[in-house]
């Protein structure tokens, strides 16, 4: 038999190459970047520290408070996965003044209440990773993330393909819910 090896009896599938199947694939590779690089940002290269500089459009910012700020996360679980994060440059909660923990609770509180007026959601994921090994994607810079559930938002794409589809653009997203935020006091 072409292709097995006289060993284990196993087919190689270097022969297989382009050959259909019945597998539908969704290509990311927009993705790449943040599954190959896991280098931390200086504070002067930090995308946090970065984003309040540029304009809420660019940045993905739906909301600016006086020590933290609302945008939404560039690689979403779901459809308006966003991210509270302190303006300085701090990598775990610890770290965080009252002002900024108070000032997180509250962006935290109003993003929900924004997101199940205009997306309808069942439920939220709220938390924050701290640390590289604590899967923190940029883990110099605190950020909790909020993501809302639906109670059909699961299939097979993440458990077998490892890629979430996600229904809508983020700027489309980002309007939306900065529409809906309220005016700060």
């Amino acid at each position: 038999m072409a292709g097995v090896d006289g060993m284990s009896g196993v087919e190689s599938a270097a022969h297989l190459a382009g050959v259909p199947d019945s597998f539908q694939r969704l290509w990311t590779p927009h993705r790449l970047v943040y599954v190959q690089d896991t280098t931390q940002p200086e504070e002067d290269t930090c995308p946090f520290c970065k984003a309040p500089e540029m304009s809420d459009e660019d940045a993905l910012i739906v909301a600016r408070g006086e020590h933290a700020y609302v945008l939404l996360n560039l690689f979403p679980y779901n459809t308006g996965h966003l991210l509270v994060c302190p303006y300085r440059h701090i990598s775990t909660y610890d770290l965080a003044t009252r002002e900024e923990v108070a000032e997180i609770a509250s962006l935290t509180q109003t993003a929900m209440r924004v997101v199940k007026q205009v997306s309808h959601n069942d439920g939220f994921n709220i938390g924050m990773n701290q640390g590289v090994v604590a899967g923190a994607g940029i883990a110099a810079h605190l950020h909790q993330h909020i993501v809302p559930r639906w109670a059909q938002d699961a299939n097979f794409f993440p458990i077998i393909a490892q890629t979430k589809a996600l229904p809508k653009l983020l700027g489309d997203t980002r309007r939306e819910i900065a529409e809906a935020w309220p005016e700060l006091p």
